[in-house]
């Protein structure tokens, strides 16, 4: 199988934590800006936020501009905030709109994980495979799909975010307004947030996640949990999608021996409800790479 020619152009990856601009050449980054992210700045500020760091990149008018983001990006390239306690005030912004104008080119814009899921199947851990799936456990848990080598998309933008499904490891109600979500459970606000109700106040999920390393069994639960909960939404996926292989990336998906226990927990699953379990290979790069490839 040919190699796939790679995308150049500039990338915006706006999380929940940081938004980060990047020149990309041939699917390698070549310099790069970021900055935090206010999630409680209007959308005004945000897209602010944006354009400066294009500005720090020096754009140039013919270059290619993709924005892969954190919400919901409906098909006319409209912005929701679907977890309110990320972007508390980004609410129906015409995002691709906007930017176009302010750009004075195409810009095109799209969910974070949807994008990463294609760049991680043009050139990473989804190389080669026809139903492949992508989950990030960071902040919060996003997804995206790749079915016959196009990316499941929806006209409202909702395909794919496979962390406001349910899981029985959870209770409590999500910031999506759901209940019981694998992102209450396994995401990192939702560990940090189970440690202070244990009274460890002041832990972040890294810090939750270095105690279960240090063996400390309160926290070795609260990671544990996370994981069966993601264990259970890929044998969920497959049952829905037969997935052959999910990756798992983000900064808790990625951390040690993190999808290992994803997968001692599949293996409590029948045969048939256990993909390739493997862990992503880009990181970041991901979705740079999905948001300026023509899939997006």
């Amino acid at each position: 199988m040919a190699e796939p020619t790679l995308p150049s152009g500039v990338a915006v990856d706006f999380g929940g934590t940081k938004i980060a601009a990047s020149r990309v050449s041939s699917g390698r980054i070549v310099t790069s800006a970021r900055t935090t992210t206010d999630g409680d700045a209007p959308a005004e500020r945000q897209i602010e936020a944006i354009c400066g760091l294009l500005s720090e990149l020096n754009l140039d008018p013919t270059e290619p501009v993709g924005v892969a983001l954190a919400g919901r990006v409906d098909a006319g390239g409209v912005w929701h905030a679907l977890n309110t306690e990320t972007l508390t005030r980004v609410h129906a912004v015409p995002l691709q709109a906007l930017l176009s104008d302010r750009l004075g080119r195409v810009v095109t814009v799209q969910n974070d994980a949807i994008a990463a899921a294609v760049g991680e199947h043009l050139a990473g851990a989804g190389r080669g495979k026809q139903r492949f799936g992508f989950i990030t456990v960071s902040t919060g848990v996003g997804g995206g799909i790749v079915l016959d080598g196009r990316p499941v998309i929806s006209p409202s933008g909702l395909a794919g975010h496979v962390g406001f499904t349910t899981s029985r490891q959870s209770s409590g109600r999500c910031g999506s307004g759901r209940v019981g979500t694998v992102e209450n459970v396994a995401g990192g606000r939702a560990i940090a947030a189970a440690a202070g109700g244990l009274g460890h106040e002041g832990y972040d999920a890294k810090r939750v996640f270095e105690a279960h390393l240090s063996a400390e069994i309160w926290a070795s639960e609260l990671i544990t949990r996370s994981a069966r909960a993601v264990a259970e939404l890929c044998a969920n996926l497959v049952a829905i999608l037969d997935l052959e292989r999910i990756a798992i990336g983000g900064s808790i998906g990625l951390a040690q021996g993190y999808a290992a226990l994803v997968s001692a927990a599949l293996a409590e699953e029948p045969a048939l409800f256990r993909p390739e379990i493997v862990h992503a290979e880009l990181g970041p790069e991901a979705a740079l790479i999905g948001i300026l490839s023509e899939l997006a």
